[in-house]
């Protein structure tokens, strides 16, 4: 975390000056709903001091208890990203192991097998679990300590969303006050609908959710336990003979449980309200798959009952098919707002906040005037194949996990499945496609464990001017910035004529005709250098000046621009896959996925592709 770059200023360094407040009702951004989708979007926005935002909320306040709990490996990276991960995983219960119970041959249940939860080196981070408030919380205390002070709005519930005809603001939302004051009512450029399921934005722009149900009916319950079972505190799946299933999930704190537990098949128009299931039942339902094991519940702290479900919308803006590319979008869908499904995987509040932190960069480049409209077409075109992704993985997990084993074998498919998608499960399968910004595999052999499309897959390095052990991935924040991250080849010491000195020098007409007059030089596109050299033999003073820029009202210089391979842990080189002769070049989106690899000699395909979407300053 840098600061005092303006000057010194006492007390928290992650509070912001303030800005003057303002009371217009017109907005940059409106953001309708409050739950992890939402406030993703707006914990993103609030780091754009030029940039309105209201966010809207039915409830009355701040969630308390969560419905999602299951944060994957990919989210705690994005949540480094925003600063907090730290606190999350100190919170949280790590999914280090899980063990798969089902009927043996003499006994009711028997430990079939136990396995890591997730693979080495698949992340620096953790799988944990966590309530579904704190993550809000954290996002809340984000907005509050942003420029702007941004806090939600709650008791509004949205009525009708409009088009007002007004080139600046040609989106009016007209919200009922819940609290008894009236209605109020919002003009934006843009409106995100966070608003669930039954989404009212996704009903103004005429789109459904399209699929089906597996008619089968699940209880969830958090529960304070006092039993015999021996992996209470590891996540554990368990396929009864007769009685169906349940998967364990300890919670954070030591003692709490979530159990999620299979009940019977909804039959013809019947849905799960129709069965007037209570906490007892779902007890009782545990108490008989579990056994000849004990179960005695001391408390439930929150239970519900759910028909599982796989929906998907066709778009996730208002743009119609035929007019793609000769209008841009302004109303936008995310999270349960356009896609449904079981929550078995632990997917979805993941997949939710992964929707939003893929719009929230864009829509802040499109509003600061550094992208093209063109940038927001694909966001629709790159979440929505991720969704399609998502509704088939989650049909698959949840049939095998309901299915009835006949045999030993049949019991272990589903445990195979759980081994093959472990990397689907912690968030790091995701890979977009060749787009406006994402480049093809042309190059990929120069660095062959950073996948073009996929997300940078960081590791330890040394940060040279204070020989700081880091996460090279830990120094790309949501602040909205590209990143070009060179990888010297052997040799080369940053020194006058070598690579790296050369494409720094290439670089730096392409990079100034992006960046405003008036901001720093890394502002739009931010320069780093990872070097095959200990960091204790490099010499700092024959590093090229693009690596040491001078920064802010008094021109000081950024020392955190080069690393070097780690001390005493595996070398970066090695353990991605980059290329020690040649070195490498990655160009890395403002939401940390790799957009190309190139050779360090490309200065002109990184100007062409930077053309393709940047506007010149």
């Amino acid at each position: 975390m840098q600061f005092h770059l303006n000057g010194f200023r006492p007390g928290d360094p992650a509070i912001a000056e303030p800005l003057e407040a303002t009371t217009s009702q017109d907005v940059d951004v409106l953001i309708v709903g409050c739950g992890p989708a939402g406030l993703t979007l707006a914990a993103q926005l609030s780091a754009f001091p030029e940039i309105s935002v209201r966010i809207t909320e039915r409830k009355s306040g701040p969630l308390e208890v969560g419905q999602a709990d299951g944060i994957a490996c990919r989210s705690v990276e994005m949540f480094e990203a925003f600063s907090f991960a730290e606190k999350v995983m100190k919170e949280g219960y790590w999914v280090n192991e899980v063990s798969f119970w089902r009927p043996g041959t003499t006994i009711a249940l028997h430990r079939a097998d136990r396995i890591q939860d997730v693979e080495d080196d698949l992340s620096e981070m953790p799988h944990v679990i966590l309530n579904q408030a704190r993550v809000h919380d954290f996002y809340l205390e984000i907005m509050r300590n942003s420029p702007r002070r941004l806090t939600p709005d709650y008791n509004r519930e949205l009525v009708e969303l409009t088009e007002t005809g007004d080139a600046d603001h040609p989106m009016q939302a007209t919200f009922k006050c819940l609290d008894g004051t009236g209605t109020e009512t919002i003009r934006a450029r843009y409106v995100v609908g966070c608003d669930g399921a039954r989404s009212t934005v996704r009903a103004s722009m005429g789109h459904a959710l399209k699929g089906e149900s597996a008619r089968q009916l699940w209880g969830v319950m958090d529960v304070l336990p006092v039993t015999d079972f021996p992996d209470i505190r590891l996540k554990a799946a368990i396929q009864s003979a007769d009685e169906g299933s349940v998967l364990i999930i300890p919670r954070e704190g030591g003692y709490m449980v979530r159990m999620y537990i299979e009940l019977d098949e909804l039959h013809g128009e019947e849905r799960a309200a129709d069965r007037d299931v209570s906490a007892e039942m779902l007890i009782a339902k545990a108490q008989a798959i579990l056994a000849p094991y004990t179960l005695e519940v001391k408390e439930v702290a929150w239970w519900s009952a759910y028909e599982i479900g796989q929906r998907v919308c066709d778009a996730f803006d208002d743009v119609p098919e035929a007019m793609r590319g000769s209008r841009s979008p302004r109303i936008f869908i995310a999270g349960d707002a356009c896609h449904t499904h079981s929550p078995k995987a632990g997917q979805g509040m993941n997949v939710s906040m992964a929707d939003t932190f893929n719009l929230g960069w864009k829509l802040a480049a499109v509003l600061r005037g550094r992208a093209a409209p063109a940038l927001l077409d694909t966001y629709s075109e790159e979440r929505r194949a991720k969704a399609k992704e998502l509704i088939d993985f989650d049909r698959d997990m949840a049939r095998l996990f309901s299915a009835k084993p006949k045999d030993a074998a049949e019991a272990e498919q589903f445990q195979r499945y759980f081994k093959q998608h472990g990397r689907y499960t912690a968030g790091v399968e995701t890979r977009y496609d060749p787009s406006l910004i994402t480049g093809g595999p042309e190059h990929q052999a120069l660095a062959a464990g950073q996948l073009v499309g996929k997300r940078f897959h960081s590791a330890p390095v040394v940060r040279l001017a204070d020989a700081k052990p880091v996460q090279l991935g830990h120094a790309f924040k949501a602040d909205g910035r590209w990143r070009v991250l060179a990888f010297a080849p052997a040799g080369d010491a940053g020194q006058a004529g070598g690579a790296v000195a050369q494409l720094c020098a290439a670089l730096a007409p392409v990079i100034a005709g992006f960046t405003p007059k008036g901001t720093d030089p890394d502002s739009v596109i931010d320069l780093r250098a990872v070097f095959q050299i200990p960091h204790r033999e490099m010499r700092l003073e024959d590093l090229p000046g693009a690596l040491l820029p001078k920064k802010g009202k008094y021109g000081l210089t950024d020392y955190e621009k080069v690393f070097c391979p780690a001390q005493n842990g595996p070398d970066i080189f090695d353990l991605r896959g980059i290329d020690r002769a040649r070195g490498a070049l990655l160009i890395l989106r403002p939401d940390q996925y790799v957009a190309q690899v190139l050779p360090l000699d490309a200065a002109e395909e990184i100007s062409h592709f930077f053309k393709g979407f940047l506007l010149r300053a």
